[in-house]
């Protein structure tokens, strides 16, 4: 059953009905859901499918779209020596049908492009020259190697430059949409235990899928991740391999990201990584902010040349975490519960959860129509000065001259705003206003699980935001 998804489906259908020929590129992260959206809008009622092979030869890349076509009823072909042949034999096939609208679906394509092929010249002759000249075709390609998608199909500058209909990026699933997500597949869990969950897993779909009936959550995360045969044991090794070339340079960079909760700049991260100050180095880290890894902001004050990259991808966070040296104890997530460990770390990654729904943080502030900048911004320590040095993870600055000061504290129960955190708070504000000399108004702001107990330091808090309103 297909949920959520409801703008994608909407492309797609619209797409479908039009009266000219239409080319969707389709690109997101491994697990993402890419193939089963298309599966699911169109039913399986295809003209031609065809999904290219992980690490297959050119020769083995055209032996299996050759099968692909018997399948779909090209029978009586000679074997193509390449990639224009191939596309020949599509043609053929395409004429021979009978379909109102002859829908093609080529799924990784990426693992189709083997070196010294002429796969993109054969693509771009089949669209360019052929079947944009129709009436009757939507074409819609997929990859997961979104570096290779975005390079060498969204952003082509050769034969297929602005040749795309639409190109959509498959996001991963908000709280909401899991919690549909659970609710259509009769998966009982409270939305503590979703938010737990997502902690772990983010919005990956797949991730999601394997949640088991009859489990409780801690029951589920083991038979995931900490048994000896778990599902996802191994996705860590798979999940960089199948989105990047070279993946082990983008190991290293959302490793030096996994040891600092504020982030890193660029300059910083050039030192940790013993990276070349390069072009390369640039798009890679565009590339991994694409696809969700790591997010970029802009301290207050400051401009985008000092942009900090955090990293925000819930199951890398889990990984480096608890799997990357990974327990012989096949039921840790059960044993660990409650644990102080288990608790910092519900702390940050409830943060990085905050951070992924700042919309929904916005529509509870009632500030969804107020032009908003997400900063962050730190301070050292200067005693002469008075400045106690802080750590501001989100700040929501609004062309109404409020700005929200947001933290974000993770509790099992209504969280309690002690002396400490009140003085916390204070000097935090102290801080920033003397060093930035702003003049708009700040507004503490607490996003937590539950809501605040009531007492006398409560009261500083201008706006609570909780679980709840991330689920909008």
């Amino acid at each position: 059953m297909l949920v959520a998804r409801e703008k994608e489906k909407n492309i797609l259908m619209s797409a479908m009905n039009e009266e000219e020929s239409r080319f969707i590129a389709i690109y997101g992260r491994r697990r993402i859901g890419k193939t089963y959206l298309i599966r699911e809008v169109f039913d399986g009622k295809f003209t031609f499918q065809h999904a290219g092979y992980a690490g297959g030869s050119t020769k083995e890349q055209l032996f299996a779209f050759c099968v692909s076509l018997r399948e779909y009823g090209y029978q009586d072909f000679d074997m193509p020596s390449n990639w224009l042949e191939a596309f020949e034999l599509l043609k053929i096939l395409i004429r021979s049908s009978k379909d109102d609208r002859k829908l093609i679906f080529i799924d990784e394509l990426s693992w189709m492009d083997t070196k010294g092929s002429d796969l993109m010249v054969a693509l771009e002759g089949f669209w360019n020259s052929w079947a944009s000249a129709r009436k009757d075709i939507l074409l819609i390609v997929c990859g997961s190697a979104t570096t290779w998608m975005l390079d060498k199909v969204i952003h082509n500058k050769g034969g297929l430059y602005n040749r795309l209909s639409y190109h959509i990026h498959l996001q991963a699933f908000s709280l909401k949409e899991c919690e549909e997500y659970l609710m259509a597949n009769n998966i009982m869990m409270n939305r503590h235990q979703i938010l737990e969950c997502y902690m772990i897993m983010g919005g990956v779909p797949y991730y999601w899928s394997l949640l088991q009936k009859g489990l409780s959550l801690p029951q589920n995360i083991d038979k995931i991740f900490f048994e000896r045969d778990a599902v996802l044991r191994d996705e860590f090794k798979y999940l960089y391999s199948s989105l990047f070339t070279h993946p082990e340079k983008y190991i290293d960079i959302v490793t030096a990201l996994g040891t600092k909760k504020a982030g890193m700049t660029r300059e910083e991260l050039l030192a940790a990584t013993q990276s070349e100050n390069s072009g390369t180095f640039t798009n890679r880290l565009e590339n991994l902010e694409n696809c969700g890894f790591i997010r970029r902001y802009t301290e207050f004050g400051k401009n985008s040349k000092n942009s900090v990259y955090q990293l925000i991808d819930n199951y890398t966070l889990f990984y480096f975490k608890f799997l990357a040296n990974r327990p012989t104890d096949e039921h840790f997530w059960e044993n660990q519960t409650g644990t102080p460990r288990i608790h910092a770390w519900c702390g940050l990654a409830f943060e990085r959860v905050c951070l992924e729904h700042i919309d929904q943080i916005k529509m509870a502030l009632g500030i969804s129509g107020v032009l908003t900048e997400v900063n962050g911004w730190s301070c050292r320590n200067d005693i002469e000065k008075g400045i106690h040095g802080s750590q501001i993870d989100l700040l929501l600055v609004r062309k109404d001259q409020v700005i929200n000061l947001c933290e974000m504290k993770y509790s099992k129960d209504d969280y309690t705003v002690t002396g400490k955190t009140d003085k916390e708070i204070r000097n935090k504000i102290n801080d920033f206003m003397t060093l930035t000399k702003t003049k708009y108004a700040i507004h503490p702001t607490i996003v937590t699980t539950y809501g605040l107990t009531q007492n006398s330091y409560a009261g500083n808090i201008q706006a609570v935001i909780t679980a709840d309103d991330l689920f909008r």
